[in-house]
């Protein structure tokens, strides 16, 4: 789904693609819970709503990213800049989440930077 798609977007759409961007905010709660949640959001209404399947694998795809830069942050630690990293990849994450959920609740599809694209 482009920006410059002619089709109109609900608000049902706008509202779960909110909620599959915020629901990675689970990961602070329980472990991976910022890629189960996402993923589960988007599995369940990918198919139904196109808004949804866009901004879910863009979600994914993103908390998959972050999950993977922690780790190696957290091997970083060894040598005592991941300690610093973790707390920059966790303050960016959490800003571009919450960037990523007000623009999908105004229907417009959101680009995280720096996300490795392995689920299309």
């Amino acid at each position: 789904m482009t920006e410059n798609s002619t089709t109109e977007i609900s608000q049902d759409e706008k509202n779960w693609a909110l909620i599959c961007h915020i629901s990675a905010l689970a990961g602070f709660l329980i472990p991976f819970g910022n890629i189960i949640a996402p993923l589960a959001i988007w599995q369940i209404k990918k198919n139904d709503l196109p808004f949804v399947d866009d901004q879910g694998k863009e979600a994914l795809n993103f908390q998959i990213s972050m999950t993977i830069y922690m780790i190696v942050s957290a091997f970083l630690i060894l040598i005592a800049i991941g300690i610093l990293l973790i707390i920059i990849v966790g303050l960016v994450g959490l800003i571009l989440t919450v960037i990523a959920a007000i623009n999908a609740s105004n229907g417009t599809a959101y680009r995280y930077p720096l996300t490795i694209r392995l689920v299309e």
